[in-house]
């Protein structure tokens, strides 16, 4: 069956950065989109970016320039590169892997989810 767990989050101050990862195991990259998904306080899991198997990626427009989706077929590991933190950046992180090849951004897109790691940015 398919696992995700995430690993990397942390505590940062504003401008810094953070890698996060999603270590996969049954699934291959070859059938599967990947995405990593934020839920801070009080509001809604938003998608932040996702990774069309080899090919597109995607990402929020509040993100977009300063995180980068990435994943490593060796290692069956999917990063989130996140850089020019800001505190709206603070939340739970959490990747997810789906079969299907659209709507990527959408959490109702997704099958499969880790349990999240948690970001912190202080300004």
């Amino acid at each position: 069956q398919v696992q995700l767990v995430e690993s990397g989050g942390g505590s940062v101050q504003s401008g810094g950065s953070l890698r996060l990862s999603c270590l996969t195991s049954g699934l291959s990259f070859d059938d599967y989109a990947m995405g990593w998904f934020r839920q801070a306080p009080g509001k809604e899991r938003e998608g932040v970016a996702a990774l069309e198997s080899y090919s597109r990626s995607y990402y929020a427009g509040s993100v977009r320039g300063r995180f980068t989706i990435s994943h490593d077929n060796a290692k069956n590991t999917v990063y989130l590169q996140m850089n020019s933190l800001k505190p709206e950046d603070t939340a739970i992180y959490y990747c997810a892997a789906t079969r299907r090849k659209w709507w990527l951004l959408l959490q109702s897109s997704y099958d499969y989810w880790g349990q999240g790691t948690q970001v912190t940015v202080s300004s």
